[in-house]
């Protein structure tokens, strides 16, 4: 009787935990510190993975055909929640498995009312919500702070997918405004295919920009981002992304929404609906802190003298 209640107690605890999905773009080596830092904010709130959560990870490894079938194993598993901290195509394909299971969006996409996901930022209206980076709206703010770091600042070479709309919309659309108020210009630089970076960093070399502006949104630009920072590094190029991963990898600056806060975010997001809130009355949010962050060490490397008034601004400095 006595081990008849303990596998009775068992099996009740086993049902108290929640499912967690967990659809990523990238490899589980790219994708780490991510993970870790939502694992992180949900144990905040409570959520233990091994405990009262279980997270069902899936990474297409930088292959989006292999998303649409990893988000159906997702829905197959009956996972409570799918959490997608990845841009508009992981975000489609998560959509396209489910009409029910809840999907919280980890701010990575482009807009998400242009893109179809929701409805409108007040009233998602279907079973998608979360937060919504403004990454392309600060691509005029990453120029004049890399023009103020470096004041000789003229031509910038821009790295980017064109295979991801958010990268191009900020290639095409929003850049060559902010580029000519700040009397800079800017050079884009296509990356189709892996092959790529190679070619590219060979064409750089020869012309010689000032500094690199660097677009890593999408399978294809995450899973190569320490080989952009050492091209940077190794040709004392000034270069300017849009989050702190990159300085921490060794590039010189970024400026964006702060990851920290905003992973907290996605983890309240996962407790309401795990609560019963439902996604379509749960108002997408956009991201309300950012952060400056300057690495010393590159700039040492690159002979790069910050000036005073730049370095005061910024919220952390890697020395």
């Amino acid at each position: 009787m006595l081990f008849a209640f303990c596998v009775s107690a068992s099996a009740q605890q086993a049902k108290k935990a929640f499912r967690i999905g967990y659809l990523s773009s990238a490899d589980p080596a790219t994708d780490s510190p991510r993970a870790a830092a939502i694992r992180l904010a949900l144990r905040e709130l409570d959520y233990i993975e091994g405990q009262n959560i279980a997270i069902e990870y899936r990474y297409a490894e930088g292959r989006p055909d292999r998303e649409p079938g990893l988000a159906a194993e997702l829905v197959r598993l009956k996972v409570d929640i799918i959490v997608v901290p990845s841009g508009d195509a992981t975000i489609r394909a998560a959509k396209n498995a489910t009409k029910t299971i809840p999907i919280v969006m980890a701010g990575l996409g482009s807009d998400p009312v242009t893109a179809g996901h929701v409805e409108s930022l007040a009233r998602p209206g279907g079973n998608v919500t979360g937060i919504t980076g403004l990454t392309t709206e600060l691509g005029g703010k990453r120029l004049e702070l890399l023009k103020e770091a470096v004041p000789k600042l003229s031509r910038v070479a821009v790295l980017y997918d064109p295979a991801t709309p958010r990268s191009l919309h900020e290639v095409k659309e929003v850049l060559p405004a902010d580029a000519r108020a700040l009397k800079l210009t800017i050079q884009p630089w296509e990356i189709r295919a892996a092959d790529d970076f190679e070619k590219v960093f060979v064409a750089l070399n020869k012309q010689r920009p000032d500094g690199l502006y660097v677009i890593y949104a999408g399978p294809l630009m995450r899973p190569y981002l320490k080989r952009i920072v050492g091209f940077a590094l190794k040709s004392q190029l000034p270069s300017v992304y849009a989050s702190r991963e990159a300085v921490e990898a060794g590039g010189l600056m970024s400026y964006g929404a702060d990851l920290v806060d905003s992973y907290r975010h996605v983890a309240t997001y996962v407790d309401r609906i795990l609560k019963g809130a439902k996604p379509a009355d749960l108002p997408v949010e956009q991201p309300t802190k950012f952060e400056l962050v300057i690495n010393l060490k590159t700039a040492k490397e690159i002979d790069v003298t910050i000036p005073q008034k730049v370095l005061a601004r910024a919220d952390r400095v890697i020395r």
